[in-house]
């Protein structure tokens, strides 16, 4: 259904380039999303009201309260807001839109009545402000052709349904999904530009599968895109029985319109978070200043040079070395690091290049990093993962603290642990080009992770050559600190296989195939040289 539903709106996308029409489809996703998932609470209220309980209880109503007093009930804005749904006033919501979008209402034009539902939804959800998209009445889309698209978007009808294992899937899950599926098609679309928002899911996945975030944590993402680790970390705390709905978290995003894609994608999935109080660089604008978290993961964009180092020569964060200005990776390293509260841990995507780069006093930095025994684990990820370049990447992982009596990773202080995934992968379905991690690859990598640090149930860790190795504080010094982990995982054993010739029989096979060519080459200048003589 998601992918029908998406092949049908991009038929209607016309003039308008991907990067300005996914604001339309999902600005559409999101309303349609908060007036069902109202009009799903509406409908359990009133079943209330007219049983005579809830407030209609309370108010001492034996009977059937009187109409006046359930219909005004229903309106309450606090019923909503109570119980963690936005409020959609009656001029706002999703049913006039689309009446609008048939042809029954006239005056004012669709676009303006998609624009002024979005500023009253605003202002009756503070947490919303400045956040939704209100361009609908620019002209940038003909009438038409924003009717189709609206009728289109209205067979988003979801009921809440049981899943295989057992659990209830509402409306807003449901919607979820296909939030995050248009948000990964329009990346998919605008390649480059599409990175600056979206993180491949399996990496996601990936990063959150290590760092393992917990119900009553803080989890802090500096360069948050559209939300979506925020949406992962939840899922996998409610995977592991955590309350998912203790869990602080914290955002920041420079670009204004990604900044309005991450509220929105939070709102639809249910999550609480502090984005700040408007879009800001991390560097030069910190919004959550004292903020100490739990859990720091981001996917910065790589290799930035133009991040304003020049002005921060001095900075507090700059513990390790003040990082070069024609290159933020070792800023944002550093940054992040800064928000780590005792004993957090951070996991961070960066180019291959920070792993190994010496120029403008990196590899001093990388050094003193690890020397500091802030180097928890590395991981090179295979190439083509990522649809904005074609860059190779990988993963930190840091860990504040890394004795016997930590949290997180336990026995393993002067150790870093090396994994190569690079020849992990396979492609996308329906993608030539684009790969991504297989499930049982991201469970591989995550599993020797909590072996080698010492979780609970994770088993031994063992060292496997081509794959995985710890190596000490001293080889990583014999290394001049070089931290990509083929240089220290060594080969991959090669399987024996019993059947195969020894070392005697191939070179006797070998040696008598290339006797028979001699021969056979002998045989052939003899004719050559026959031919020639009965043409000259």
């Amino acid at each position: 259904m998601k992918a029908i539903l998406w092949a049908s709106a991009d038929k209607l996308r016309g003039s308008l380039d991907a990067a300005e029409y996914k604001h339309f489809v999902l600005g559409l996703v999101f309303l349609k999303y908060v007036s069902e998932a109202m009009s799903e609470k509406r409908a359990q209220l009133e079943a209330e009201l007219r049983s005579g309980g809830g407030i209609i209880a309370e108010l001492g109503f034996e009977d059937e309260a009187p109409e006046e007093l359930i219909l005004q009930t229903l309106e309450e804005r606090t019923q909503y807001t109570g119980a963690g749904i936005f409020y959609v006033p009656p001029t706002a919501r999703w049913e006039v839109v689309l009446e609008r979008a048939k042809g029954t209402l006239g005056d004012p034009s669709l676009g303006k009545v998609i624009d002024t539902a979005m500023e009253t939804i605003e202002k009756f959800n503070s947490s919303l402000k400045n956040t939704l998209p209100k361009q609908y009445n620019s002209g940038r889309v003909d009438e038409t052709t924003l009717a189709g698209l609206v009728k289109l978007l209205d067979r988003l009808t979801f009921q809440a349904q049981v899943g295989k294992d057992g659990r209830r899937v509402g409306a807003r899950d449901l919607m979820g999904e296909v939030y995050e599926y248009f948000l990964a098609q329009f990346a998919l679309q605008e390649g480059r530009k599409g990175g600056e928002y979206f993180t491949p899911a399996s990496v996601v996945k990936l990063l959150v599968e290590m760092l393992e975030p917990e119900e009553g944590e803080r989890v802090l993402d500096p360069a948050c895109g559209s939300g979506g680790m925020f949406v992962q970390a939840e899922k996998f705390i409610e995977k592991h029985d955590g309350d998912r709905f203790n869990v602080s978290v914290y955002g920041q995003e420079r670009n204004l319109t990604t900044w309005r894609l991450a509220h929105m994608n939070l709102a639809i999935h249910g999550i609480e978070a502090d984005l700040g109080e408007e879009p800001a660089d991390s560097f030069h604008s910190d919004q959550h200043g004292g903020l100490k978290a739990d859990v720091v993961l981001a996917n910065p964009p790589f290799n930035i040079s133009d991040w304003g180092g020049e002005r921060l020569g001095m900075d507090d964060r700059w513990v390790y070395g003040t990082p070069p200005v024609g290159n933020a990776n070792f800023a944002w390293i550093q940054h992040m690091v800064s928000k780590l509260a005792p004993g957090g841990r951070a996991g961070v995507v960066l180019a291959n290049g920070s792993m190994s780069s010496k120029s403008g006093g990196e590899g001093d930095i990388r050094r003193a990093m690890v020397e500091g025994d802030l180097v928890a684990c590395m991981v090179a990820l295979p190439a083509q993962l990522f649809r904005s370049t074609q860059i190779p990447a990988c993963l930190w992982f840091l860990a504040d603290g890394k004795g016997r009596h930590s949290k997180w990773v336990r026995g393993r202080k002067g150790e870093v642990l090396f994994i190569d995934a690079s020849k992990m992968s396979e492609l996308e379905p329906g993608s030539r080009t684009v790969k991504r991690l297989r499930l049982e690859e991201i469970n591989r990598i995550a599993d020797t992770f909590r072996a080698w640090r010492g979780a609970e149930r994770a088993g031994v860790y063992e060292d496997v050559p081509g794959f995985c190795r710890s190596a000490s504080l001293s080889e990583l010094r014999d290394h001049d600190f070089v931290l990509i982990p083929s240089r220290h995982v060594g080969m991959a054993e090669e399987a024996i296989d019993p059947d195969a010739e020894s070392v005697e029989e191939k070179v006797s096979r070998l040696a008598s195939a290339l006797r028979d060519n001699f021969e056979e080459s002998e045989r052939l200048a003899k004719v050559v040289e026959e031919q020639l003589r009965r043409v000259q």
